[in-house]
């Protein structure tokens, strides 16, 4: 079990995945639209929903739960409680065969942090992101804290584990789809480059960047034009201007 919270988040979760709702806490004496809301679409998915004192949603998650907290099964459960955004690489590769337009593929090679995490997962959703991959191994897991962060993108966006990074960028080429490495060093900026063809942007960790087998996947090498002082974005941030920049080409 986990605790899923704050109103974006328990809203998509009650929208995508009912069955795995076991009970909805909401805020005593809490009466306003948002919350009346989730009340009326809890009880039309048959959640049972009950009332708590702010201070016992307090006591029950540690972030800002703005009077919703959903108890859920896990997610990485098989049967009901799974969901249907949860890919495996098998899943992945069947739609780049069957896909005709070009596609958009977030690859992040190594993000830690939940929040950057959820905030990556939110402007995938906006960009329109057919996919979002992540290594099984050093990688924020899809936890609350993102969930909250990613306001219902975690429940949409196609988010899929692979056990090797390098082989699914390898598998990915195999199949015409172009590799595109973010890198402060690289000689060309993410506006040189003509993104409308089907590829797949990825994004190193804070700090350490791409890892040498991933780097050595890429076709290309792409980095933002930096005019200040500071030497690099947060990757969310980073992410969300490479993101829009495939969509303002493609527009």
């Amino acid at each position: 079990m986990q605790y899923i919270y704050g109103i974006h988040a328990v809203d998509s979760l009650l929208r995508q995945n009912p069955k795995s709702v076991q009970r909805l806490w909401l805020q005593q004496g809490r009466e306003d639209k948002r919350i009346s809301a989730l009340l009326e679409l809890a009880q039309n998915q048959g959640v049972t929903v009950l009332r708590e004192p702010r201070k016992g949603l307090d006591a029950m998650v540690s972030g800002r739960h703005q009077g919703a907290v959903a108890e859920s099964l896990d997610i990485a459960a098989d049967g009901e409680g799974s969901q249907s955004n949860l890919w495996q690489e098998s899943d992945l590769l069947r739609l780049v065969d069957e896909q005709q337009a070009p596609l958009l593929i977030l690859v992040l090679d190594g993000v830690t942090d939940p929040h950057n995490l959820g905030a990556c997962l939110r402007s995938a959703d906006a960009a329109g992101v057919h996919a979002v991959v992540v290594p099984k191994d050093n990688s924020a897991d899809l936890n609350p804290t993102v969930r909250k962060v990613a306001c219902g993108a975690a429940e949409v966006v196609p988010f899929v584990r692979v056990t090797n990074i390098a082989r699914t960028l390898a598998a990915l080429k195999a199949r015409n789809v172009w590799i595109y490495g973010a890198a402060g060093e690289a000689d060309n900026t993410i506006y040189d480059n003509d993104l409308r063809g089907s590829m797949a942007l990825v994004m190193g960790a804070e700090g350490s960047g791409l890892r040498r087998l991933t780097r050595e996947h890429c076709d290309f090498l792409i980095r933002l034009p930096m005019a200040g002082s500071v030497s690099s974005l947060n990757v969310s941030v980073a992410t969300g201007i490479c993101l829009f920049e495939v969509v303002r080409q493609r527009g």
